[in-house]
């Protein structure tokens, strides 16, 4: 029975098409209908050992193999014929592929890698017909480098980046020499990504030499457009190998919408202000007959309008009114001579107990005497 198995293996292996190794090993691995076709076809794609539920994106790349993998990274594939699987509750998907040449020559490959997530790729060898074929480029010097400890990205936003200034950080990694010659100088791609877009690389250079079996901390800079939001993934290549990856959340620039709504506040309300001094400069002029009542109306004019009350002036006495009064009192008195005022009927002349001569006198002897019954 056992043979029997061996051989319907054996005869089935070769319509199967090629299977990536990594699918042998338990790991996630892709095989494909065929392993050669032309452009304008297309190949049915098969994945197992995937994620659940996880979202894939299969491309076909040239200058790769699956030992090396992706030398020249996305910018080696048919990035515009891709397409993208999502993988069953199995981690298992099938969907087809069409066949387009890529921008580099082959020998080419079908890339399947994650796009959000646990990173996890998988290539499987694949010939387009009809495209050409040139040998991959050999390895500079004996050197490998390997980064031994996570990443991690220091810095942190100033006021400037909320109001929209490329944010900026520093990519902290330590790397190590794992080959049989030294590094020196190694150029490395850093490459930042934003959602399920490809990374876009840029070349940095690092001064310095690392011997066999050394380590050493590298720092590169990392920066963002203008006004950049969002979840963002940076990653880290050498020798088109990515070594490391580690994702940035760079939030909203929220100075910006500040700006704008004092800007939606501040423009109508001058407009507004504008608007009503050329009507007040443009309206007709009032006319004289009615701007005259309007200020005949006017406070201090009305009041000097009011008639004023006569004033308190005390009667004069008379002498014949006011009993004991000399003939002197009568007498009309000079112009220009001072007089003060005294009530008609209170003079010093008839206060009660004063004489003519304005001194006390005592009772006469002829008043009569009260006494009591006797």
């Amino acid at each position: 029975m056992s043979a029997l198995v061996a051989a319907l293996a054996l005869v089935l292996a070769p319509l199967a098409g090629p299977v990536s190794p990594a699918s042998a090993a338990g790991k996630p691995g892709v095989s494909l209908s065929r392993s050669e076709a032309g452009t304008g076809g297309s190949i049915t794609v098969t994945g197992n050992g995937w994620r659940p539920k996880t979202l894939l994106m299969m491309l076909i790349c040239g200058q790769a193999v699956p030992s090396r993998g992706v030398i020249g990274g996305t910018n080696s594939c048919a990035n515009a014929d891709g397409r993208a699987v999502t993988t069953d509750a199995q981690g298992h998907f099938s969907k087809e592929l069409p066949v387009t040449e890529p921008p580099k020559p082959c020998p080419c490959v079908v890339h399947v890698a994650t796009v959000t997530g646990e990173k996890a790729e998988a290539d499987a060898i694949f010939m387009v017909a009809g495209h050409s074929v040139e040998p991959l480029p050999k390895e500079v010097g004996g050197g490998r480098l390997s980064v031994l400890t996570d990443t991690r990205l220091d810095g942190s936003s100033g006021l400037l980046t909320w109001f929209g200034a490329p944010p900026s950080r520093g990519l902290v990694f330590t790397v190590g020499n794992i080959g049989t010659a030294a590094v020196k100088d190694p150029v490395f791609q850093i490459g930042t990504s934003h959602g399920v877009f490809a990374p876009q690389w840029e070349e940095q250079d690092w001064r310095g030499t690392i011997a066999p079996g050394k380590k050493a901390q590298i720092k590169l800079p990392v920066e963002l457009a203008a006004g950049a939001h969002g979840d963002y993934t940076v990653s880290l290549r050498y020798g088109g190998k990515v070594l490391a990856e580690q994702p940035w959340g760079v939030g909203r620039p929220w100075g910006v919408t500040l700006f704008w709504i004092l800007l939606a506040v501040v423009v109508p309300a001058a407009v507004f202000r504008v608007g009503m001094a050329v009507v007040d400069r443009v309206r007709p002029r009032r006319s004289a007959g009615r701007a005259g009542r309007h200020r005949s109306l006017r406070l201090p004019e009305l009041a000097s309008r009011v008639p004023r009350p006569a004033p308190f002036r005390m009667a004069k006495a008379s002498p014949s009114r006011v009993p004991g009064a000399s003939a002197s009192a009568a007498a009309p008195v000079p112009p220009g001579t001072a007089t003060n005022p005294t009530l008609p009927w209170f003079t010093p002349d008839n206060v009660p107990g004063t004489a003519a001569n304005g001194q006390l006198s005592a009772p006469h002897d002829t008043s009569p005497t009260t006494k009591g019954n006797t």
